[in-house]
């Protein structure tokens, strides 16, 4: 049993060390669930930033029944907000992982509605321009696959705080996201907190504008090179329809095969791992006859 123990542990840790790939820095009072990680701002009672992993696979298989019942995280140390801060306030619990990305199964679902991954959002946004963004990205990842994704809000320009825990309402909100494919891409919004009928290109920012904003490094752990071209840049083709891009960021070479080895090395260890644990688990069984 303690083998058997020892191997569950080296498995979810094989899957935390992949999810946590591309996480922002600073990366401080993680708050670890199990389909997104979290930076939480104990001042401003919310999270810095949401970082999470979109599939293909998680979007075609969102069946899950919305789950509408907020619930304190009880894994943030100092103490997350509470549902009862935004009751009759004038704002939305937003969601920064939206619960539409998390119906694949009833875990992802209630993780979504805990308030740490909420924050206050006027209800013309979140119901709005928010809630077109975020099905924008759900379409890029059926499209592409797979997508890394950061969201959250941005402290400057705040519309003042909410609740008995002071709330801050945020000015902005912020999405990034990288798309590691054949040709890596990287796009980001930055969107006023209130309500808009512009198109989403209006929004488009570049990576770095969103790092000035917030004091946050995404990605980083791109090769420097590709992190710099990507994040100065704003590039609309590949993201939406009738733009052709200026020109190729990268060729395919050394990067995409840096990650493609990375995954197939990752799998393989994982399915040892598995094996593994079936073999101790039969030899266990033989023993006991």
């Amino acid at each position: 049993m303690k083998i058997l123990s020892v191997i569950v542990f080296l498995t979810a840790n094989l899957f935390i060390a992949k999810s946590a790939d591309y996480l922002p820095v600073p990366a401080n009072d993680l708050v670890w669930h199990t389909y997104y990680t979290l930076s939480y701002n104990e001042k401003n009672e919310q999270a810095n930033w949401v970082y999470y992993t979109l599939t293909d696979s998680m979007v075609l298989h969102s069946g899950e029944e919305r789950s509408n019942s907020f619930k304190i995280d009880k894994l943030v140390r100092t103490g997350s907000a509470k549902s009862s801060d935004y009751t009759k306030s004038g704002y939305d619990r937003g969601h920064l992982c939206p619960a539409a990305d998390m119906g694949f199964n009833q875990i992802a679902m209630e993780e979504s509605f805990l308030m740490s991954n909420i924050s206050p959002q006027t209800p013309d946004f979140n119901r709005g321009v928010w809630k077109e963004l975020e099905s924008a990205v759900r379409d890029w990842a059926k499209k592409e696959h797979k997508l890394w994704v950061v969201t959250g809000p941005v402290f400057k320009n705040d519309k003042g705080t909410i609740g008995k825990d002071n709330v801050l309402v945020p000015g902005y909100f912020f999405k990034v996201i990288y798309d590691a494919t054949d040709q890596p891409r990287l796009i980001a919004f930055l969107l006023p907190n209130e309500k808009s009928d512009r198109p989403l290109t209006d929004f488009v920012v570049t990576t770095d504008e969103v790092e000035k904003l917030t004091g946050y490094d995404f990605f980083s752990q791109i090769p420097d090179d590709l992190e710099t071209r990507l994040e100065s840049k704003i590039e609309l083709a590949g993201w939406f329809e009738g733009y052709t891009p200026s020109k190729p960021l990268v060729a395919q070479g050394p990067n995409q095969t840096k990650n493609s080895n990375s995954d197939f090395y990752f799998y393989l260890v994982l399915i040892s791992v598995i094996l593994l644990s079936v073999f101790f688990m039969i030899l266990r069984s033989w023993k006991r006859r």
